[in-house]
């Protein structure tokens, strides 16, 4: 059994969680889920991002202590990751207090290591609250930056601690070169190695402007105590869940991948390994970098004011159509858009014409002419056909290409596709009419409950819901989470007594 620690982006607590939130853990979420159908021992961790001056404002604005604010936000989100089916192991708040322990750890550890990474230093900058960092020329177009352009950015002048990451540099070009798994999509790698070549400038680990925060382990020369910059204590979330400075910590770290946004590439995949570098841990094995939704070409941005309610989005079709749809429809290693129109189009030709149709029609026909019990059946070309899909599917999922989702996906319903087409080759309901076609009728049968079986174990990473709904109706045996990957293929449903449940997914009044 392989160890496989999944992080994702902890999440601000300012407000609400939003469409784009909820792609990163949803695919985040169907990674774990494929993992653990591999026999991997997963550990799957998400969070809050409780600290920094956009929080402690948020809440100021409604009143609130930052506490009281982070404590709700908390709340609403993991109620949300409930309602989605998030099936994280671990809730990170870096308001607790083996938070903070471990950040005070990690820098002392760099200080004892490498004494000289830190230093002070006055600095004046540009400042983007809703970034929580410093813009560069670059990073700033008619005065505002690009990620929050209708945020006023701050001209900021202070003495703070300087963690010098540009000593890291080569160490960087070496990893992003030479582990070119590290960093993934290649794309993304890319824009990192030119940023590389630009040359890196040392970074604020600490900030004397607000105190919601962890404070800086050691003062300045005046004798001032100061509060850890945001990111830099953000970050080792991934090393502070694992326990760490606390003896058992390597049996979980380093952890297997990250799944982060594109927005924040350059933290996990520059900054973040040149502090682990610094207090000599070992890096995390790679970092995965997914694009944005977009809705009509724009990202959604409350900010900005493009904005979708979320709670809609999953009210419209359910949790796992919601799931679906993003999966499919946004690509893990680019950027998608939501469209309302879209969204019923997939629905109702996907999953209620194609699947649902398809469950309905089988379990339907093993009732009528087998009395609910799944006849035995030899081998037939579906078997095949869906053995060679399978090793497309895994080839898609498994991070040895990276984790092209959408692609798993497209190959399970590839198995669908084939379902529906051998229903109306072999037409169940004419073999049915005479004992001589008897075989082929209960063959018939028997393939198509064996490879719906199959879909709802290659789905389940996707919708576990109706996965778990459709393994229920097929009558198969246990937990379909305890189902592995390596035996499906020899998976057989004789004896299986079908139960009918409701469509598993009814069509909208509205689709024709």
């Amino acid at each position: 059994m392989s160890k496989f620690y999944l992080t994702t982006a902890i999440d601000y607590s300012n407000g609400e969680p939003h469409i784009g939130h909820a792609y990163e853990k949803i695919g985040a979420d169907a990674i774990a889920r494929y993992r653990r159908l591999r026999g991997d021992a997963v550990h799957f961790l998400i969070g809050m991002d409780e600290h920094g001056q956009k929080v402690a404002q948020a809440a100021e604005q409604r009143g609130l202590t930052p506490q009281q604010q982070v404590n709700e936000i908390a709340e609403r989100f993991q109620t949300m990751w409930r309602t989605l089916g998030i099936s994280n192991d671990e809730f990170m708040r870096t308001t607790e207090e083996r938070h903070k322990t471990g950040v005070r750890a990690l820098i002392k550890r760099i200080f004892d290591n490498n004494p000289d990474d830190f230093y002070e230093r006055s600095y004046s900058g540009w400042y983007c609250v809703g970034c929580e960092s410093f813009k560069q020329d670059s990073e700033i177009e008619a005065g505002h930056c690009v990620l929050h352009p209708t945020l006023k950015l701050e001209w900021v002048e202070e003495r703070n601690w300087f963690f010098r990451l540009s000593k890291y540099e080569s160490f960087l070009k070496r990893l992003l070169s030479e582990r070119p798994e590290f960093l993934q999509p290649d794309s993304r790698r890319n824009e990192m190695l030119a940023l590389l070549d630009f040359g890196l400038e040392d970074i604020s680990a600490s900030r004397s402007r607000f105190t919601w925060g962890v404070p800086f382990p050691a003062p300045l020369s005046t004798g001032e105590t100061q509060t850890t910059y945001v990111w830099f204590e953000a970050l080792p979330n991934y090393l502070t869940a694992t326990g760490f400075p606390a003896k058992g910590f390597k049996d979980r770290w380093p952890a297997q991948l990250h799944v982060v946004g594109k927005d924040i590439n350059r933290f996990h995949s520059i900054i973040w390994p040149a502090m682990l570098q610094a207090a000599e841990l070992p890096l995390p094995e790679r970092v995965w970098v997914h694009g944005f939704v977009l809705l009509g070409g724009e990202r959604f941005s409350k900010s900005a004011g493009v904005k979708l309610d979320l709670n809609e989005a999953i009210a419209r079709f359910g949790p796992d159509a919601f799931r679906y749809y993003l999966l499919r429809e946004v690509p893990f290693d680019t950027d998608g858009n939501f469209s309302w129109e879209r969204f019923e189009q997939v629905y109702v030709s996907e999953l209620a014409n194609s699947w649902g149709n398809l469950v309905s029609r089988a379990v339907a026909m093993v009732e009528k002419y087998c009395d609910a019990v799944v006849p035995a059946a030899m081998r037939t070309e579906v078997d095949r056909a869906d053995a060679v899909e399978l090793d497309a599917y895994h080839s898609a999922m498994d991070g040895s290409r990276g984790f092209l989702l959408h692609e798993g996906l497209r190959r399970a319903m590839a198995s669908v596709t084939r379902g529906n087409e051998y229903v109306q080759t072999m037409q169940p309901w004419v073999l049915a009419k005479s004992p001589d076609t008897r075989t082929a009728l209960e063959t018939t049968l028997g393939t198509l409950v064996r490879s719906l079986a199959r879909q709802a174990v290659m789905l389940f990473p996707f919708v576990p819901t109706k996965a778990q709904d459709l393994w229920r109706q097929l009558g198969a045996l246990g937990r379909i989470e305890d189902q592995r990957f390596d035996s499906l293929m020899q998976l057989d449903a004789t004896g299986w007594r079908v139960r009918k449940g409701d469509p598993m997914f009814p069509k909208p009044v509205t689709a024709s």
